[in-house]
């Protein structure tokens, strides 16, 4: 008995192979596509908000698609379905690398985007609900943290491989690079249900004899779905979603924004690598002090906490130090987007139908990545500057304080009228 309980459960190698895939994933794949902007425009003669559009489509297709991605893994093996979508995503941004017009971004995101939908969105969260019956929170935490680790990492060599290979170099050294890891990665740890291994899931023989009338009576408690879609709390959630979204969509520009100021692409690697190292620390962080003083005071704090980098990089974009401590902060608290708006959701509406209203709330996230990521290209070609685009992310922080605290205002409002139960 002994040697059986001091032998690792096969749920933390599938979680290692969850944080290693979407790690690679999305710091060598989804969140380096801003370093390439300024390099691809200058060589290619292309304005930066038609190159950027790639981002809004990418967000569409995500959209239409995410409905089907969850059928598919529910029918087909699932490392069969993570290979494919490693090589859609990993291999589409590769094709980059080949590519001389701006319509060949526009034709690869398409694929680039569905692959990315299954390994970097679906996946995880289905694994770990599969596999981690207790310590859910903190594997949900390890794999939102991976991204920020991988990237950390990918960024800084990604920025450096530009300045010295180039662009084109880059984008296929990055996409092989994914694939030839995460491939074997998949194959060797990931199984879809802890039956496929003679296991149970981590955790549950101690939820089975725990007191399950517990859970029930949770479950059971908020607002139903139509009841909250008609409320300002839902409203105002919405416009914290779209806000937050827009605020993180920047992380695209932080390299065109650096190399404006003066910067080389090196440097601009190197900051992105902050920015994951605060992404890192803030996936950890915001799940923990929501528990100490809750998700509405964590997302004031939040907000407030993000004006500083805004008006550092206002004030003095051109002091290395500063420029770079700026960008851990904005890294940090745009981390909260993956935590703050499923704990918003649950700290206003309970769950009783916490899946339907979700889905519906964030919606705003796709509406707001369509929308934001080329507003910003077309207003960077048209000013030649950055500066007004800091304003407007400052502007939406203090909007989403606002937003916040109307949302729990309308919270009141609901449980006066006796709707939360």
């Amino acid at each position: 008995m002994s040697k059986q309980k001091r032998k690792i459960h096969f749920a933390w190698w599938v979680l290692l192979g969850i944080a290693i895939m979407v790690g690679l994933a999305r710091g060598g794949v989804m969140t380096a596509g801003g370093l390439f902007l300024s390099p691809v425009t200058e060589d290619l003669g292309i304005g930066m908000g038609s190159l950027s559009l790639y981002f809004s489509i990418s967000a569409i297709v995500t959209m239409i698609f995410l409905p089907f991605a969850g059928k598919l893994m529910a029918t087909f093996n699932i490392r069969v379905i993570l290979i494919l979508g490693v090589i859609l995503q990993a291999g589409s941004f590769a094709m980059f690398g080949l590519m001389n017009s701006v319509w060949g971004w526009y034709l690869f995101c398409i694929p680039m985007s569905m692959g990315s939908v299954f390994v970097c969105q679906m996946a995880g969260p289905i694994l770990i609900n599969n596999w981690f019956k207790k310590h859910n929170g903190l594997a949900m935490g390890i794999m939102v943290a991976s991204g920020g680790l991988f990237g950390a990492i990918l960024q800084p060599m990604a920025g450096n491989l530009i300045s010295s290979e180039g662009w084109r170099y880059t984008y296929i050294f990055l996409g092989l690079l994914v694939m030839i890891i995460v491939i074997p990665t998949v194959l060797l740890t990931i199984r879809m249900a802890p039956q496929q291994k003679g296991l149970q899931a981590l955790g549950s023989e101690e939820i089975t004899t725990d007191q399950p009338s517990t859970t029930q009576t949770t479950v059971a408690k908020g607002v139903t779905a139509s009841v909250a879609r008609k409320s300002s709390a839902f409203f105002a959630l919405v416009i914290f979603f779209v806000c937050i979204t827009a605020i993180s969509s920047f992380s695209q520009y932080v390299a065109p924004f650096a190399m404006s100021v003066g910067y080389d692409v090196s440097f601009a690697g190197s900051a992105m690598g902050g920015w994951q190292i605060g992404t890192l620390f803030g996936a950890l962080s915001f799940g923990l002090l929501t528990d100490r003083i809750g998700a509405k005071n964590t997302a004031i704090c939040a907000m407030i906490l993000g004006l500083i980098p805004v008006i550092i990089l206002i004030a003095v974009p051109s002091n290395k130090t500063m420029f770079t401590i700026a960008i851990c902060i904005y890294g940090f608290v745009v981390a909260s987007v993956g935590t703050l708006g499923p704990l918003l959701t649950t700290a206003l509406f309970g769950n009783k139908e916490y899946g339907q209203i979700y889905s519906t709330a964030v919606m705003g996230l796709a509406v707001a990545a369509m929308v934001a990521l080329p507003i910003y290209g077309f207003i960077a070609d048209t000013t030649g500057s950055f500066t007004v685009i800091l304003y407007a992310i400052a502007a939406m922080m203090l909007i989403n304080i606002l937003a916040v605290t109307y949302a729990f205002i309308g919270k009141k409002k609901l449980e006066a009228a006796g709707l939360w139960n």
